[in-house]
């Protein structure tokens, strides 16, 4: 049994675990909140997986749809949203079958038109997603003005 509480203090009882990890004192792990709390690791990776997505895409949304407001500044957060997609995926490379899973596409879609049209005020958006995940991926890559 640990002596400090997970509910209580979640920081303290990490290092608690770890210490009782590390001592091999595995009797007195607390087993079922160690399970969550690497679950939940998975959990926030695939968020920020999504996020990055999102962020990219609603990014590519207001490109292709407002080319009249374009910035330098536009394109240079589609690369570094790119930038960091890779960057996660090479660091979790289990994560890339991700990209290609219809459901979780449809997700990032429905944020990343929430967030393009928070940003624009434009409603007209398509419904699915117009372009492959290697385009939106693609470091040279930008969507057709009006298309």
């Amino acid at each position: 049994m640990t002596t400090v509480n997970y509910e209580t203090d979640v920081v303290a009882w990490a290092n608690e675990q770890a210490w009782l990890i590390r001592n091999k004192k595995f009797e007195l792990l607390d087993i079922e909140h160690i399970a969550e709390e690497i679950e939940d690791v998975g959990k926030s990776e695939q968020r920020e997986l999504a996020s990055h997505m999102a962020m990219l895409i609603a990014h590519l949304l207001k490109w292709q749809f407002q080319p009249e407001h374009r910035r330098a500044g536009w394109e240079r957060a589609i690369k570094e949203q790119r930038k960091a997609l890779e960057f996660h995926i090479k660091q979790v490379p289990s994560l890339k079958s991700k990209l290609f899973n219809s459901e979780w596409q449809g997700a990032v879609w429905a944020d990343a038109v929430t967030i393009a049209i928070k940003e624009t005020a434009i409603e007209n958006f398509p419904e699915t997603c117009p372009w492959t995940v290697e385009n939106i991926l693609s470091q040279n890559w930008l969507p057709i003005s009006g298309v």
